[in-house]
């Protein structure tokens, strides 16, 4: 002998009206009213908290903790990326709000591009070197140098700066393969081209040279036999 009574069911859904004000793909703005490990919680409506995961924060910055890029009370911009009616959950993301570097590392770094960055990291089976603000290279222990390399620690430390040719372009799997190696062996060919090229272009005015001494010195020969003939 009981009978449930409620409240809110006397009003509209929030929930519902927000999917409809808000879809997927809508910019909102909202404070930001907690942070966790995983993400920070964003008031968007009164009452309506959406969630930006740690993943949908930035496109290249390696972020160990939310409170990295945001704190308590924070006004930030989201992009809407997924609304729950029923469970009463909404995904927000900040990265989405611009377009992933990614997208046009190919056009930015072609292959056979020189870069010049500095080293954010040193391993074991390589050089780590960033290119742009979030965005890394790996030099492999094999294109260090045009000699053997053992430890990548013997040849460079963290914020040295690197000159290194682009060899290899992932963007998908977000990987650019960088070697100094292939650099040196290019400059190489480059300064064995200009020689040739100054070699060739030399040779080129020396027989002109001769060439043109040779007709000046036959010009002034038959001048001294034309000037004799007129004497006599």
């Amino acid at each position: 002998r009981r009978i449930s009574l409620g409240l809110k069911q006397t009003e509209p859904n929030p929930w519902q009206a927000l999917a409809e004000q808000h879809p997927v793909g809508t910019h909102v703005k909202g404070k930001v009213k907690s942070i966790t490990d995983f993400g920070v919680f964003v008031e968007i409506e009164p009452g309506i908290d959406g969630l930006v995961h740690i993943s949908d924060l930035s496109w290249t910055k390696k972020i160990r903790h939310p409170s990295e890029i945001a704190k308590k009370g924070d006004e930030i911009e989201a992009v809407v990326l997924g609304i729950d009616v029923e469970n009463e959950r909404v995904s927000l993301g900040v990265k989405q709000l611009s377009q992933d570097p990614w997208d046009t590392i190919s056009e930015r770094y072609p292959l056979n591009t020189r870069i010049n960055g500095k080293v954010s990291s040193v391993a074991d089976f390589g050089v780590f070197v960033e290119i742009e603000e979030g965005i890394e290279g790996l030099i492999h222990i094999s294109q260090l140098s045009n000699e053997r390399v053992d430890k990548p620690s013997s040849l460079y430390k963290v914020d040295d700066p690197v000159e290194a040719l682009v060899v290899q372009l992932e963007p998908k799997e977000r990987r650019i393969g960088l070697s100094v190696k292939a650099l040196k062996q290019h400059e190489e060919r480059e300064e064995m081209q200009a020689y040739v090229k100054k070699e060739h272009e030399a040779a080129r005015f020396s027989m002109g040279d001769i060439l043109n001494e040779e007709l000046r010195l036959d010009r002034d020969d038959g001048g001294r036999r034309a000037g004799k003939g007129r004497t006599n």
